[in-house]
């Protein structure tokens, strides 16, 4: 089967994409002469039912009554419809799905022409429908709309015009190769590259790799026939990725480079024909509109020069006018906010404060230039030119290129720690925001992105090894989130409520007082439950002082609270979700186990809170480490009934002296060398020697469920053996919360 216009066969490619010419091809092996006879068996009403039910089933099957059988059940006498279908020709199959998928064929676009009826993609002229056994071949007839198929098919318009006939798709791809049409795209990207790289390499020239525009260049030609060309020396001033940039945008040409000098020299273009004069003609015309081009690229550069010579002042003042979001105030407003933040980061990644407050102030003005408004992908970039043109330095300048890294998981993760303390400011500046006015990742729907930012923030972290605490940069950036969104006037009661703030005598006072939310619920600062009960009961959110006491309500009732920096920190994690991905591999810790981290102190300090969760999903992954899990659910659920039964605390006492088996004299031993071993493991941060040394429980406590029983009727032993079972929840607890962590 073969229709005018991208090539797949079978399984093998891809489907393509729209840009493939002139052709769609499909081929598929394997098919039988004609399809099996069906008999289907199918249970209706009974025979008493109602007239209107009898009729709907006879309707469903297409059947009449006298062709239904009764048959006999528990019930009475019932209704069975047999259907036989008979095997249907090949052929028969073929043209019915062609036709329908050729009428139904969902493409972004299509258009109709002539007096037909059909919408498609682009004019449709010819159907080649081939069926091909070891009788021979044939066609299958296929009528769409005016055309019918055929056994022909027409090669190059130019250098192979008029139809010839094919007998299979091994024929037709030789034939149309003869006709000057390679039909494999993967043949065609080849051809092109090996071509560009030769004609580069015999100018002295190397190729810029480009493999998205080489697949979209395959997708517009069906003979490709590069041809090089210079670029006119007036232009070779302007940045290579200007160059690049404009030459791939506008014209789908690849660059080539000159290997001495690192300068964009040249170009490759791709024809779609030979001609008699080797592409002179060809590239004369391309060169004329490349110079044109070029041309407004060269005044965007000369003009945004002027401009960032001049101290960018002209672009900080239009990014007042330019929302970044109606909840959060423009971008001058949230340059603002980062530049206060990468202040504050700067001395944990050791970076100079005042560096990188004037790097992120001015990362961003490049949003205004001429160049980033026609090539918008340039931005960063274009910003270190213009801050380098400003007499800046070198750390300011890149900062500005490297404060979007990383974009993706194959992103190179900056380094200079200016660049770090700015990228960090950036991401934790969109979390923080979009966090405050509630627009949070749902399902696959992340429309700000933020999943990619809370991955950019970890691999920052990781991949520089920085070690710093982020509670008060995420408060401070949260705050300055909330006031920005306050002073839009767009927020709704959640988040801003007036009433009731005794002694608050501005709005400014009363902003610096108020609290945040996260998701609905309150976060506040030192306050009460009983507080926090009465002010959610009046309306009124209550933020009380002293930064790094945060808290949360996890529900109305406030009946639990939990460190608001868990929160912010599980939402930096979960961001990045699904799955929890904290390294560049594929997958990471799991939900539960980074719930288990995030209980235990220094949870804001990413790295710790990131080895930690790696030492105890690797300790998971052994036998002994899932196993001792089992072992401490089990003795901390006897022991938690035992303590609200008896009302009292099993904490303090277990003595060796009222042991009375050899299992719980060896797990006294265990907890000993437990709890020597595990204590300066975790001061050094060792968390694979502190998980290895928990796990090594996991055998004693196993021996003491199997041969003791722990709620024996001395209540002496019992005592001992509880208080025994709390010194294992105690030591466990030191490493991880485990009560986090599933069966």
């Amino acid at each position: 089967m073969a229709l005018p216009a991208p090539f797949c066969r079978r399984a093998a490619l891809p489907p393509p994409p729209a840009g493939r010419p002139r052709r769609l091809a499909l081929t598929l092996d394997g098919l039988t002469a004609e399809s099996k006879p069906t008999r289907e068996e199918r249970k209706g009403p009974a025979t008493t039912a109602p007239q209107q039910a009898i009729d709907g089933f006879l309707r469903a099957t297409g059947l009449t009554l006298d062709q239904l059988e009764k048959r006999a059940d528990k019930k009475g006498e019932t209704y069975f419809a047999v259907i036989e279908k008979p095997g249907r020709r090949a052929e028969e199959i073929i043209a019915e799905v062609l036709e329908s998928t050729i009428r139904n064929f969902p493409w972004p676009k299509s258009m109709r022409w002539g007096a037909g009826s059909l919408r498609w993609v682009r004019p449709l002229h010819s159907i080649l429908c081939i069926l091909s056994d070891e009788e021979g071949h044939r066609v299958v007839p296929v009528t769409v709309d005016h055309i019918t198929s055929g056994n022909t098919t027409a090669g190059h318009r130019f250098l192979a015009p008029g139809r010839f006939g094919v007998h299979n798709f091994d024929d037709y791809a030789a034939k149309l190769k003869r006709a000057h049409v390679i039909l494999d795209s993967a043949e065609r990207e080849d051809a092109i590259w090996q071509t560009a790289q030769n004609l580069a390499f015999a100018a002295g020239m190397e190729l810029v790799e480009d493999r998205a525009l080489l697949t979209e260049v395959a997708g517009l030609v069906e003979w490709p026939v590069p041809l090089m060309g210079r670029i006119p020396e007036a232009f070779l001033g302007l940045p290579p990725e200007v160059l690049q940039t404009s030459m791939r945008e506008h014209q789908k040409f690849f660059s080539t480079r000159n290997p001495k000098t690192g300068r964009i020299e040249g170009f490759v273009t791709v024809a779609n024909t030979e001609t008699a004069d080797h592409g002179e003609t060809i590239l004369k015309g391309n060169l004329k509109v490349l110079t044109a081009r070029l041309s407004d690229a060269r005044f965007f550069w000369e003009n945004d020069l002027r401009v960032a010579k001049a101290g960018m002042g002209e672009w900080e003042e239009g990014l007042k006018a330019v929302t970044f979001h109606n909840k959060l105030g423009s971008q001058a407003d949230r340059i603002v906010r980062i530049a206060a933040l990468a202040h504050d980061i700067a001395p944990m990644v050791g970076a100079d404060p005042d560096q990188a407050e004037r790097a992120a102030k001015l990362a961003k003005l490049d949003l205004r230039s001429a160049m980033v408004g026609e090539f918008p992908e340039l931005q960063g970039l274009m910003g270190m030119y213009y801050a380098k043109a400003a007499g800046e330095p070198e750390a300011v300048a890149n900062a500005a290129r490297d404060h979007y890294s990383p974009l993706g998981p194959t992103d190179d993760v900056p380094t200079d720690p200016v660049s770090v303390a700015v990228a960090l400011a950036d991401k934790i500046d969109t979390l923080t925001g979009f966090w405050a006015i509630d627009e949070l990742p749902t399902g696959s729907k992340d429309p700000f992105a933020l999943r990619r930012a809370a991955l950019g923030v970890i691999r920052l972290v990781l991949g520089n090894g920085v070690r710093f605490r982020f509670e008060n940069s995420l408060y401070g950036a949260f705050d300055a989130s909330i006031i920005a969104a306050a002073k839009s006037g767009n927020l709704g009661w959640r988040q801003i409520l007036r009433s009731n703030m005794n002694g608050v005598e501005s709005e400014s006072e009363m902003l610096s007082k108020f609290v945040v939310f996260n998701n609905g619920k309150m976060i506040w600062m030192k306050g009460t439950e009983t507080k926090v009960r009465e002010a959610w009961a009046r309306g009124t959110l209550v933020k009380v002082s002293a930064p790094g006491a945060f808290e949360m309500v996890k529900d109305y009732e406030g009946e639990e609270a939990v460190p608001a920096v868990d929160v912010i920190t599980y939402n930096l994690l979960s961001s990045s979700h699904p799955p929890p991905k904290l390294s560049q591999k594929a997958e990471g810790p799991r939900h539960e186990v980074i719930d288990a981290c995030l209980a235990m102190p220094n949870n804001d300090d990413l790295t710790l809170l990131v080895n930690r969760a790696r030492a105890l999903n690797a300790t998971l992954a052994t036998e002994d480490g899932a196993n001792l899990v089992q072992g401490f659910k089990r003795a901390n659920n006897i022991l938690t009934q035992a303590e609200q039964k008896d009302g009292v605390e099993y904490s303090f006492g277990a003595d060796p002296k009222f042991a009375e088996t050899d299992e719980e004299r060896a797990l006294f031993t265990a907890l000993d060398q437990a709890e020597a071993s595990i204590a300066p493991a975790m001061a050094a941060e060792d968390f694979t020697a502190a998980m290895q040394a928990m796990a090594a429980l996991r055998a004693p406590i196993d021996a003491l469920f199997t041969a003791v029983q722990i709620n024996t009727d001395n209540q002496i032993v019992r005592r001992n053996r509880l208080n025994l079972l709390h010194r294992i929840r105690a030591i466990c607890l030191l490493v991880a919360d485990l009560t986090k962590l599933e069966g």
